[in-house]
């Protein structure tokens, strides 16, 4: 693959930004490069590092978008509580319907009896 001068400077501010266990395969001379930079963009959590690879692969063509792509939708969101030191993942979708009920009418009741 032929670099232009706008990928190499993605490509050096990508190896500037990736975790420093991937610095080491994200080389100009690896002629694997954008395949290797596949995981480590699905990995990631740094929304700049994402869109710097978005970039470059927009810019080396047709088919490399569609690779990045590829196997990237999340299955299911999680929220996590942490309370005297016990840790709770919680799906999303239950934390919705929790803060629902939460915010319904609560009931009045007077002297034992619920009231409309």
């Amino acid at each position: 693959m032929n670099y232009t001068k706008p990928m190499i400077d993605l490509v050096q501010e990508i190896r500037r930004r990736v975790p420093s266990e991937h610095k080491a395969d994200v080389k100009l001379a690896n002629p694997d490069l954008l395949s290797e930079l596949i995981p480590i963009y699905q990995q990631s959590t740094d929304a700049v590092l994402q869109a710097l690879l978005k970039d470059l692969f927009n810019k080396a063509g047709e088919g490399w978008r569609e690779k990045l792509d590829v196997g990237n939708v999340p299955d299911e969101r999680y929220i996590t509580k942490i309370y005297r030191g016990q840790v709770q993942l919680i799906p999303a979708s239950t934390q919705v319907t929790e803060e629902a009920d939460k915010k319904s009418k609560p009931k009045k009741v007077y002297r034992g009896q619920v009231i409309a």
